[in-house]
């Protein structure tokens, strides 16, 4: 009986979504109501985890809570680190929830609400979510090895080699990338500086709490921790009122990318109980907490969804960006469904830290479709306020003008109806001189989520406070990402430089360390720097490679996972991940080749620098604009160079797993599977045996 009942609620579960999934779908009449994407979200998550992850957790892993984890087995107090599942699942979830599931989500609104959010929900059940959960399970079961470690081993020394370098690369951009986007949302905001800033000592004192004071005492910390940084939060605005303590707080962007470079280099080195998992831990409350107060603000306020399910701009005219919805739709949303990143976490700090291989469905799977959801809650931010408004914010001024009156009239031609003054209006409530051409994403969601929570609670009068509430948000975000990140990327440089020589590769060796985390941050650094003081070049060029850089380590990882699951004998299930990996592959490729040889020069780099070229060589460009002019042509080219060898590196590593593949299915020669032996662990009395992290 007890069964039945639970059939039965599941196959409730499965039809409101359905239904709802339908209705945001089908729906061309009256206006929609934003309740219908948290039903479908929710619905969907809930039907995928308990179906779906059951079903790769059993069929495709068989995870074993016997067995021993790395973190029990190299237990050193610095990386490798038994740690409680909530406390691991929220540092996991502040690692991989950066700026792609909020920003990302907004920018392609300008599409219209359906194909991202339908990207979004299917996306992550069964491509980002499989992903994570895949490569977290190869890493535990390889002693916390890195995704190029695997890739080595598994697939073949010399296509494994080229991944760490690529692998490595897109890392650095990415992190660069991320670092910039930090910088930004922090400049003159002593609110958000401050309150990012006591982050840092409150998860210090939450971690020494731990490990010292309560050992164990898990929510009497996160109590502690989480009334500390809602007090931050709090503090924050008394810090932006009082000018003296305004002007400590009131940070330019190269301080700030040096503040960043000693965070990251302190985060990487520091043993990961003290600052790098308690951060996220707290940083993971915040972030849940505003996520889901933004949907309870939606169910409350139930706003109209005022964006149509597709706009004009699928033809690849967006202003926002240009590109056609395919393939650009599903490179501009990458974290939210898919993203390359992801799998360095899941091989780099988490597997570290895992208790047991049954965690892995709740913290690799799980936290996924909770990084989805914020995708969609971004996407119904964006997509409640008036179309006029968002393309106002989003677009640039060489498109849409500089001025509310020009910026008025050519979105009004559009067919998107907005007043001058209204933008004028808008940016007075919160507190913001102008929200016109604010491209990016970051503004125009904390627009919208500021406008939801202000029909919640304070009205009118609190917009400003949530506005900024909402950009602090954002870059708490971003920032758990950039600390993640760098320590993967010290592993990975460890991992290189154990090659030449054997000590360096050791993750508890402090020389090793120092020299390691210097170097990534070193690199990372680099390219911050030169995006702060130059607006026209270092990272700023980089950042169309973002989502494609992202999603070709997704192919990677994929690839990767797929090759393990072969070995382990698996071909019966392999279409699980081969699949999204053969929709990644020629998604990613299709947007390289268009990235790098379209003739549109809102699209193609080397068209965008040949017509710059032609305009020098015709003397077009004014004396003082010529040397900025021939930094964009290098930017571009470089873009253009940096692409291609990204593109060429992912094309060898799948033709070494193709023909590794090949010799796997013919049974030709030895493929042998480099899984660490069985150890059974000291906790095997506690348990019945196998486990898919429902415990």
């Amino acid at each position: 009986m007890r069964t039945l009942l639970k059939g039965v609620v599941w196959l409730a579960v499965a039809l409101l979504g359905a239904g709802a999934l339908a209705k945001i779908a089908l729906d061309r009449g009256e206006k929609l109501n934003s309740t219908w994407f948290v039903v479908a979200a929710v619905c969907c998550y809930l039907v995928a985890y308990r179906l779906y992850s059951a079903f790769v957790s059993a069929k495709l892993l068989a995870l074993d809570d016997t067995r021993a984890t790395p973190a029990e087995r190299h237990d050193d107090g610095r990386d490798f680190v038994p740690t409680n599942k909530w406390v691991l699942f929220g540092h996991h979830f502040a690692a991989i929830a950066g700026p792609g599931p909020l920003v990302g989500p907004t920018l392609a609104a300008q599409f219209g609400y359906l194909p991202g959010t339908l990207w979004l929900i299917a996306g992550a059940a069964f491509a980002g979510c499989v992903q994570d959960f895949i490569i977290l399970f190869c890493s535990i079961r390889r002693d916390g090895k890195s995704l190029g470690e695997m890739a080595r081993e598994e697939v073949s020394r010399r296509g494994g080699f080229i991944a760490q370098l690529a692998v490595l690369a897109i890392l650095v951009i990415l992190l660069g990338v991320v670092a910039l986007v930090v910088v930004n949302a922090l400049k003159s905001s002593p609110w958000a500086t401050f309150t990012l800033a006591m982050t840092i000592p409150i998860a210090i004192l939450l971690g020494l709490y731990l490990r010292y004071l309560r050992p164990g005492r898990v929510l009497e910390a996160s109590f502690i921790g989480v009334s500390l940084v809602l007090f931050a939060v709090v503090a924050g605005q008394w810090v932006a009122d009082a000018p003296a303590l305004a002007k400590i707080f009131t940070l330019g962007g190269v301080t700030l990318a040096f503040s960043l470079m000693a965070y990251g280099f302190a985060a990487s080195a520091l043993p990961v109980w003290l600052l790098l998992a308690p951060r996220d831990y707290l940083s993971a409350f915040i972030k849940a907490g505003a996520i889901f107060s933004l949907a309870a603000g939606i169910l409350f306020v139930r706003p109209y969804v005022l964006m149509p399910p597709l706009t004009r701009f699928i033809d690849g005219s967006g202003p926002v960006f240009a590109g056609k919805i395919f393939p650009f739709c599903f490179i501009t949303i990458a974290c939210g469904a898919i993203s390359g990143f992801h799998s360095l976490i899941s091989s780099g700090t988490t597997p570290k830290m895992i208790l047991r291989e049954g965690h892995a469905r709740f913290i690799g799977y799980g936290a996924m479709l909770l990084e989805s959801f914020v995708g969609v809650m971004a996407m119904v931010a964006a997509c409640a306020m008036p179309p006029g408004v968002y393309f106002a914010i989003n677009s640039p001024a060489s498109i849409v003008g500089a001025t509310p009156e020009a910026a008025s009239a050519t979105i009004s031609a559009w067919g998107y109806p907005l007043a001058a003054q209204t933008m004028s209006n808008l940016a007075h409530s919160v507190g913001e001189q102008t929200l016109l051409n604010r491209a990016g994403g970051a503004p125009s969601l904390a627009v919208g989520m500021a406008q939801i929570f202000s029909s919640t609670i304070g009205g009118e009068r609190l917009l400003s406070i949530w506005y900024h509430f909402a950009i602090m948000f954002e870059a708490l975000f971003i920032l758990t990402v950039l600390d993640a990140g760098t320590r993967v990327g010290r592993f990975m440089i460890q991992e290189l430089g154990g090659r030449v020589w054997k000590p360096f590769a050791r993750t508890g060796w402090m020389p090793g360390i120092l020299i390691s985390s210097a170097a990534i941050v070193g690199a990372w650094g680099y390219f911050l720097y030169q995006g702060v003081v130059d607006p026209l070049g270092g990272i700023n060029s980089l950042w169309p490679l973002f989502g494609i850089s992202n999603q070709l380590l997704a192919a990677v990882a994929l690839v990767v996972a797929t090759t393990i699951l072969m070995k382990m004998g698996r071909l019966r299930w392999i279409w699980v991940t081969l699949l999204p990996t053969a929709g990644l592959v020629i998604i990613t490729m299709t947007a390289s080749y268009q990235k790098i040889f379209s003739a549109n020069p809102r699209i193609g780099f080397l068209s965008y620098a040949n017509i710059l070229a032609g305009q020098i060589a015709a003397g077009k460009i004014p004396a003082d604009k010529l040397a900025d002019t021939q930094r964009l042509i290098f930017n571009q080219r470089m873009d253009a160079g940096v692409t291609a060898a990204l593109a060429v590196m992912i094309l060898v590593l799948i033709v070494e797993a193709l023909f590794q593949w090949y010799r796997l299915l013919a049974h030709r020669g030895e493929h042998p599977l480099h899984e660490i032996p069985y150890v059974q662990t000291r906790w095997a009395a506690s348990f019945t045996g196998t486990a898919h992290g429902d415990d």
